[in-house]
């Protein structure tokens, strides 16, 4: 009867680890077997993963260098002897908890996610032109809505482009000798949406312009060009703001 007490003891549910619960270096960590569905550093990199925003391919990279980095320690104290649960707790106080890690990460996220956006308005800003210039040969006369548009098209055209390649150079190669602004990522956020709001009424000025002029079979292909790059370009540029408000 005593040996059949301390079986059941043993197979206690409550001494099961939740699955859930985040990684603190003074919480405590049962010695949990690595390869169980509860081991606390899937919890960490869960956390961590959970606290960013920015490309999801970046964001996987980052969250797996330091998995690895915080699994190597852990590794190399359990060859000490250390406990594994203990080994966790040391490699956690020596890494630093997902809060701490956050902002790093999110940093390099919010970079990365700047340059997506940059890279987006780039490509958009010569179909701008190209929906400015055909709306001045539609023959629409020199007043009117569509000629203003046209004109407005340039101009976000131009300056779109001029400051979406001033930041693909401010975070590439000028980047490994000159600091980021701080602010470049809301630049390129607010520059993304204006292109993007240009290419909504670019769009809606091919349509007008479609029933004014015989050439209108072009003008539709240029409209649903339009459309298309206005959906790309809007979520980009939302996902820039949304990273650019982040604490980094």
């Amino acid at each position: 009867m005593r040996a059949r007490r301390d079986v059941d003891d043993s197979t206690d549910p409550t001494d099961i680890t939740d699955p859930t619960g985040s990684i603190d270096p003074t919480d405590s960590v049962g010695s949990a077997d690595p390869t169980d569905s509860g081991d606390p550093i899937d919890a960490f990199a869960t956390e961590l993963r959970g606290a960013l925003h920015g490309p999801r391919r970046i964001m996987e990279r980052l969250v797996e260098e330091v998995r690895g980095g915080l699994s190597d320690a852990v590794e190399a104290y359990t060859r000490e002897g250390t406990p594994y649960g203990e080994a966790v707790r040391e490699a956690v106080r020596e890494f630093g908890t997902p809060a701490e890690l956050a902002p790093a990460c999110q940093r390099e996220l919010t970079i990365a996610q700047a340059r997506h956006t940059a890279r987006s308005v780039v490509l958009v800003a010569p179909l701008l032109l190209a929906c400015w210039y055909t709306l001045v040969t539609t023959g629409t006369g020199p007043d009117g809505l569509l000629p203003r548009t046209a004109q407005l098209l340039a101009v976000v055209a131009g300056a779109a482009a001029l400051l979406a390649a001033s930041a693909l150079a401010a975070t590439g190669t000028l980047a490994r000798r000159l600091p980021t602004p701080e602010r470049l990522p809301l630049l390129v956020a607010w520059t993304g949406t204006t292109a993007t709001v240009s290419m909504a009424l670019a769009a809606l000025s091919l349509a007008v312009a479609s029933f004014m002029t015989a050439q209108w079979p072009l003008i539709a292909l240029a409209c649903g060009l339009a459309a298309a790059s206005h959906a790309l370009t809007a979520s980009s540029a939302r996902a820039c703001r949304r990273c650019a408000r982040l604490p980094a």
